[in-house]
């Protein structure tokens, strides 16, 4: 999903960072740009989303300068770089590095296709749900550098307080005269990535996790009590008309454009269009169905080094030291507007309130699962929610969701 908020985040100053030379590499990590230039090669190839080459390009030309290892940066289409990766990689004939999304790992790692990464005492310098995204089986495998969520964006024109929970939103918007308060994507296949954090108010994860975070396949949760209550909550919403498959992204937005609608969950992505609209925007929580937090999935980008690179040491270095400053990460936010995933570089975007309201939801969101299993549940997920959003008897057709899921999974 592509971010476009230029309009309301001015970092021009940053933007020059493009052209940055660094002074030389932090503290922390095992590697040093020394160990680096007595690797196998003098040369590091590095696939970057052809839209941040420039924001990257600045640290490449420090470290080729600190080092005398060039970094060749290779603009690649976002929705093909994945599956290039994939293929490439094993032949020899792929990048030493790759940007990328956390939610690739589990495939990227079942190929074999991914190097263990080192971070040193660096790691304590990412948001804690970066670190956590970028951490499968225990073994840190990627370098974050952004973390993007959903949150409900409010027009503070028609409702100039925040909900205290999700029925108070309702009745707000009601008591503003609007038919219909709150809107969040559907149609016709459900979107249950808008609805998750919904579900986790309820307790029902789609997988439990280990001691370390990451998530347990054989532990589906989607079955659980907390589940069923859910479902129980959804079928009644979607009876009252506040959740609707007839509503689909480009309508959602336009009925919040148009007034309409005075809350709208979505992501950072579509804040540009509302603020564009003349639209007084503020960030708020996801307003929870009961006592419990709402925690949305958290979506965390970074950069990957191949399993098959004859120059680790040095991707390492590079990926730690160079893409892992502030004015990188930085540099990258200016970029795509996705929050930093380095704690000093996203409180200094978040002087912008958009962005430190979207900050502050993400404190509350958990990875989006990395696993294969996942794939089991986004098959059936989606489609059941919408039954039960349109009438389905939802205790039945959500424990054939779980049984289907587990089916798919064994």
């Amino acid at each position: 999903m592509k971010v476009n908020m230029r309009a309301i985040v001015a970092f021009g100053a940053i933007a020059a960072v493009s052209t940055l030379t660094l002074a030389g590499c932090s503290a922390g990590a095992n590697s040093d740009s020394e160990k680096g230039a007595e690797s196998a090669d003098s040369s590091l190839v590095v696939w970057v989303d052809a839209e941040r080459v420039d924001a990257v390009q600045g640290a490449a030309d420090a470290y080729e300068e600190k080092t005398g290892i060039k970094v060749e940066l290779v603009g690649k289409d976002v929705d093909t770089i994945k599956d290039d990766f994939i293929q490439q990689v094993p032949t020899g004939k792929g990048p030493d590095v790759t940007m990328g999304a956390h939610d690739w790992l589990g495939e990227l790692s079942t190929n074999g296709v991914v190097a263990p990464l080192e971070l040193g005492d660096t790691a304590s310098d990412y948001l804690d749900v970066a670190l956590q995204a970028s951490t499968y089986d225990g073994t840190v495998y990627m370098l974050p550098y952004a973390v993007e969520n959903i949150a409900v964006l409010r027009n503070a024109d028609l409702i100039p307080e925040p909900a205290a929970n999700f029925d108070d939103m309702i009745a707000k918007g009601q008591a503003a005269g609007l038919d219909q308060p709150f809107v969040v994507q559907q149609g016709t296949e459900g979107d249950p990535y808008h609805l998750y954090p919904f579900q986790t108010a309820f307790g029902a994860p789609v997988f439990g996790t280990y001691a370390s975070g990451s998530y347990d396949a054989a532990d589906l949760q989607l079955g659980s009590a907390g589940g069923t209550e859910f479902a129980t909550w959804l079928g009644a919403q979607g009876a009252a008309g506040v959740f609707n498959t007839d509503i689909d992204g480009d309508i959602a937005k336009q009925q919040f454009i148009d007034g309409k609608a005075a809350f709208w969950l979505t992501g950072p992505w579509n804040v540009g269009a509302a603020v564009d609209a003349g639209i007084t925007v503020e960030i708020d929580p996801v307003p929870s169905p009961t006592g419990e937090a709402a925690s949305p999935f958290a979506g965390v980008k970074g950069f990957f080094v191949s399993s098959e690179s004859n120059n680790k040491v040095a991707a390492n270095d590079f990926l730690v030291n160079y893409l892992g400053t502030e004015e990188v990460q930085l540099a990258l936010f200016e970029a795509g507007n996705i929050l930093p995933a380095l704690t000093a570089a996203a409180d200094t975007a978040a002087s912008d309130p958009i962005v430190a309201g979207l900050q502050a939801v993400g404190a509350e969101a958990v990875p989006m699962p990395a696993i294969p299993a996942m794939g089991a549940v986004w098959q059936f997920w989606g489609i059941a929610e919408a039954a039960i959003i349109n009438g389905a008897d939802p205790a039945a057709t959500w424990q054939k969701l779980a049984d289907d899921v587990a089916a798919a999974i064994k």
